[in-house]
């Protein structure tokens, strides 16, 4: 079962573009009145690399993200309007493993990143719609550097730089401790409404069923992905996402750093 696919398949609706690695589905659609490419991440159980089986981001998957990013900012170079981005993101991490360390993983998940932002800043508006988990590196690469970010409002969709079991790993603590700690602490919470009081979260939609969404919940969340695209207008940048109570000491630290240089 693939989150990411199944709202690919209802929000994009037509057919997967070739080219691309197994894990990686690209559809050209529409959203509103603008041309609109569709991105997502998917489980490839015959994927080469054992590490990026389950839908994570690997080497496969971040140079593939970069190159459908950048044919849209090729084929759109002269347009005044530019294609609409929209990543799908149902990604539990980057892939772990000696293989993707020693084949430059951080280059590929670099290359991805580096795409989003060039395709923001050259004007294309970008998406990124929270499906299911949205986790460590491979949201970083996939979706993180969208002008708006929009989440199901649905306990399946959770964000955070890493799983329970390893965040209680690196900190020496269980997991009942970690989830204690989150509690009280916004940035170490996986929940939506933590997440949300960060200010990076733009708008949450409620669905039925985000495992199989009806089509009333597909043409629910289009409607919010157009008003998401008409909201960014001609934003290039990530200005919407500080201003948030729980983003106060990061503004401080923006204002410090204008002021020294």
């Amino acid at each position: 079962m693939s989150r990411g696919l199944n709202w690919l398949r209802g929000l994009a609706g037509g057919d997967e573009l070739g080219g691309f690695p197994a894990s990686v589905k690209v559809v050209d659609g529409e959203l509103g009145n603008r041309a609109a490419r569709f991105i997502a991440v998917v489980p490839d159980s015959r994927n080469p690399f054992p590490r990026a089986r389950n839908g994570e981001v690997g080497l496969l998957e971040g140079w593939g993200l970069a190159k459908a990013v950048d044919e849209v900012i090729e084929a759109d170079r002269e347009l005044a309007a530019k294609r609409v981005l929209v990543a799908l993101v149902d990604v539990p991490s980057q892939a772990y493993g000696r293989r993707e360390e020693a084949l430059g993983i951080h280059q590929a998940l670099a290359g991805a990143v580096d795409a989003y932002a060039r395709a923001r800043l050259a004007g294309h508006p970008v998406i990124g719609l929270l499906v299911g988990k949205a986790m460590s590196g491979a949201f970083l690469a996939h979706g993180y550097q969208a002008q708006r970010l929009i989440a199901l409002d649905d306990a399946g969709v959770m964000v955070h730089a890493m799983g329970k079991a390893a965040a209680a790993r690196i900190t020496l603590r269980s997991v009942e401790e970690v989830e204690a700690l989150a509690a009280k602490v916004p940035p170490m919470a996986y929940d939506l409404e933590s997440y949300a009081s960060l200010g990076l979260l733009w708008e949450r939609v409620s669905v039925g069923d985000a495992e199989q969404p009806s089509a009333a919940d597909i043409g629910r969340t289009r409607e919010c992905l157009e008003r998401a695209v008409e909201d960014i207008g001609s934003s290039t940048d990530l200005a919407g996402r500080l201003g948030a109570e729980n983003r106060a000491a990061s503004s401080r630290v923006r204002e410090m750093l204008r002021a020294q240089w």
